[in-house]
């Protein structure tokens, strides 16, 4: 946990300072003001099933009537991990979703509530001619290599050892990455540090990265429509934007020595291995994961909720997840998550009972 600890300090420094400024403000706001929405920011790699999540919270709250109020609706904004845990520094935001989890310090320190919402896997992209997905395959070590900008054609010796048989071509590669604050850069540049003693050494692990070399786009729409159009190109995308785009993913090099597809199963072969602890506010490691059939790179988005937005805030804010968990999971899966599962969600909210002092039904 100790990793997590170095990150938090890093990420939430900035968002920290605001938090302080506007303590007052917050406090003073109170109680929710009647006929608002939900209001929440931050992950753009769960933005689709948080979307889809408040359109059923909106009609499951309707019940087929004419009736609907502001209360029941859910105003997200995907803008990164890192800017939606800045926005809990203003007071009218009742939720942040994060792919970069903060310490039980940090969370203690600022008055928050942490939990998981939902579940996947950071896939790495390659854009190649006749190259089709899953066939090309990359080592944790050569992925960074590549990031680092000491591998810089698809011909290297070192690619082509991994890949016997499998035509390359003799091309530069064209290094992409997020521009903005993500948590996928986060899962991304953390399994680069855990594979990799140079780039730990050199980067670490971030949400905001002083990349070496490639090119940067915002968000993660925008980073899939820029590897489409470019050739020779590789990226790291959360899977269902990957499924979603068509682009042809890698198999990467776990660490029991297997070269894996990233999906579904292999990404709960992964998580399955984890200890969700809520005295640690469920913070769990989960980007070098292991197992022999695991896809070593899962991420986990966690809401991030502050205790002094009033009871009534607070409650609207569990029951949108409440109803997420119970009756959401085939809509995650189907968009390409990993859902929570009925018996992690039990814990989420007896946790919630204690943090909140609420029940947990």
């Amino acid at each position: 946990m100790e990793f997590f600890d170095r990150l938090a300090g890093k990420a939430l420094g900035k968002a920290a300072r605001l938090l302080g400024a506007v303590g007052f403000a917050a406090m003073a706001f109170g109680a929710a003001a009647e006929a608002e929405p939900i209001r929440g920011a931050g992950s753009t790699f769960a933005a689709p099933i948080i979307n889809q999540w408040s359109r059923d919270y909106e009609a499951r709250r309707t019940d087929g009537g004419d009736f609907t109020s502001p209360d029941w609706r859910v105003d997200y904004e995907p803008v990164g991990s890192l800017a939606g845990l800045m926005r809990l520094a203003q007071p009218e935001t009742d939720f942040a979703a994060t792919d970069a989890p903060l310490t039980p310090e940090e969370l203690a320190k600022r008055g928050l509530v942490q939990f998981p919402i939902v579940m996947g896997g950071i896939v790495v992209v390659a854009n190649l001619d006749n190259v089709g997905a899953g066939q090309l395959r990359l080592s944790g070590p050569v992925l960074a290599d590549i990031y680092l900008g000491k591998i810089g054609t698809w011909s290297d010796p070192a690619i082509k050892a991994l890949n016997p048989g499998l035509e390359l071509p003799d091309a530069a590669i064209a290094v992409l990455h997020r521009l903005d604050g993500s948590g996928s850069t986060f899962t991304f540049t953390s399994f680069l540090s855990e594979t990799s003693p140079e780039w730990q050494g050199k980067h670490g692990a971030d949400t905001l990265i002083a990349w070496p070399t490639g090119r940067g786009e915002k968000g993660t729409g925008g980073l899939a429509a820029l590897t489409a159009a470019t050739r020779n190109s590789i990226a790291y995308l959360e899977y269902g934007q990957v499924v979603r785009s068509g682009l042809p993913f890698v198999s990467l090099l776990n660490q029991s020595g297997a070269f894996v597809r990233p999906e579904p199963k292999s990404f709960q072969a992964g998580l399955a291995t984890v200890a969700w602890d809520p005295a640690r506010s469920f913070v769990a490691d989960t980007t070098n994961l292991a197992g022999e059939g695991a896809y070593p790179m899962a991420v986990v988005t966690y809401a991030v909720v502050p205790k002094d937005r009033g009871q009534g805030r607070v409650n609207r804010v569990l029951d949108l997840f409440r109803i997420a968990f119970r009756q959401g999971a085939d809509e995650a899966a189907a968009l390409g998550y990993i859902p929570v599962s009925p018996e992690l969600a039990d814990r989420i909210e007896a946790y919630w009972a204690t943090s909140f002092g609420l029940a947990s039904n």
